[in-house]
């Protein structure tokens, strides 16, 4: 179950409250220290949506329900959404306006504390950025995950993608188990607060069939870990500290890896055939 959502005082007031003289408000406070930067345009929302793809019979998980635009647009089109919102305000107005709404069961509480559910599930939400990394680690850990559709930073997308033509020790070490793709960009004008950066449609699958077999999983971690720890300058060179230089020399020729290749660059692929070969 969520957690206690005891994060200080939020006293939700419009009046307005000093805080150590900066004028703001008590909700201006909230939404900064909780990250809230709200996606209020329709077609932003309709493009999320289209993108998670939820299926009438789907249970749909919402990190960061917020004002609940998204939780009702997802609503229409799956069985079942399970709306986290920390902010208690946002909680018990958004938990007032569904109450008659069977398809919606909002939690006021804190997402990543949730315990995942033992049926198939996906996520979809509007993530706050502060939070980022706790719930896409909360999502991949998730047993019973179908997929997580989430809007992050722009960066943090691309990053995750391999859209940069690089890709991060995160992605490849889950890739046996998930795939990453970038569903484009949101203008951040389209988000209330405006943020600083522009955001993008992030979406983590979980695969039908893993790319390698469970009792593999501990011995590919190991070897991401060594590969990406750069102790020999180069990939080639890591592995080679571990493994039989000529048996690292044949697995880049499986690879189509040429020796030099720097690690960030190389295709998550490319390393399963890589443990594949010298494992």
């Amino acid at each position: 179950m969520a957690r206690s959502f005891a994060h200080g005082n939020y006293s939700h007031t419009q009046k307005q409250a000093r805080n150590g003289g900066g004028g703001r408000t008590a909700r201006d406070e909230a939404r900064r220290t909780l990250s809230q930067n709200f996606l209020t345009d329709p077609h932003e929302i309709g493009r999320v949506v289209t993108a998670a793809a939820p299926a009438p019979g789907d249970l749909v998980l919402e990190p960061g329900a917020g004002e609940g635009t998204l939780t009702t647009a997802l609503a229409g089109h799956c069985r079942k959404v399970i709306a986290y919102e920390i902010d208690p305000l946002l909680a018990g107005k958004l938990s007032s306006r569904t109450r008659g709404d069977d398809r919606i069961k909002v939690i006021r509480g804190d997402f990543t504390a949730a315990k995942a559910p033992g049926e198939p599930f996906t996520v979809v939400g509007n993530i706050p950025y502060s939070a980022t990394s706790a719930i896409v680690g909360w999502c991949l850990k998730a047993r019973n995950l179908t997929s997580a559709t989430l809007v992050t930073q722009l960066e943090y997308a691309r990053k995750r993608t391999g859209d940069f033509g690089r890709w991060s020790r995160l992605t490849v070490a889950g890739w046996p188990r998930h795939t990453w793709h970038l569903h484009g960009r949101i203008d951040r004008t389209m988000f209330r607060p405006v943020p600083q950066v522009d955001s993008a449609i992030l979406r983590i699958r979980r695969r039908t069939a893993d790319l390698l077999p469970p009792e593999a999983m501990g011995g590919y971690q190991d070897f991401v870990e060594l590969g990406f720890g750069g102790l020999g300058g180069t990939l080639h060179a890591s592995l080679s500290l571990r493994h039989p230089a000529a048996e690292v020399d044949i697995a880049f020729v499986k690879a189509d890896l040429d020796p030099g290749t720097v690690v960030a660059y190389v295709h998550p692929d490319q390393w399963i055939t890589l443990f594949g070969h010298l494992h």
